[in-house]
């Protein structure tokens, strides 16, 4: 990813408050403090690119801000908006048809027609 974590995560919907958050762990765990992981253990994100639904809570965003710089979080607009994104992004293109069919006699039975017609 270029720049920082949250670029593989912007979504095109403003940020509003709301009752339901979505929370993303996109930075590794290893090389973090012991108190950052038992955080991260708490909010259910054990992986990186894994995310969990939570409700708005004091104590939940104490522990957001505690972890900022590993998650990242989007309100229900956001993550619907981006997995739409994705859902497009890898959707299958239609199927190029090609035909490798041998081109019609047509040319051939014209040109002995004319042949004929000149014969005569």
């Amino acid at each position: 990813m270029s720049g920082s974590a949250f670029n593989a995560f912007k979504s095109k919907v403003p940020v509003e408050w709301s009752p339901r958050l979505y929370i993303t762990l996109v930075r590794g765990l290893p090389g973090t403090r012991k108190l950052h992981r038992r955080t991260l253990e708490a909010m259910r994100l054990r992986r990186c690119h894994r995310t969990v639904e939570h409700r708005t809570t004091p104590s939940l965003l104490g522990m957001l801000t505690q972890v900022k710089r590993l998650v990242v979080v989007e309100t229900r607009e956001m993550y619907n908006a981006r997995k739409l994104a994705d859902e497009q992004r890898r959707a299958p293109r239609p199927p190029l048809v090609v035909s490798h069919a041998p081109p019609p006699p047509a040319k051939a039975a014209s040109a002995a027609q004319g042949a004929s017609e000149a014969a005569q």
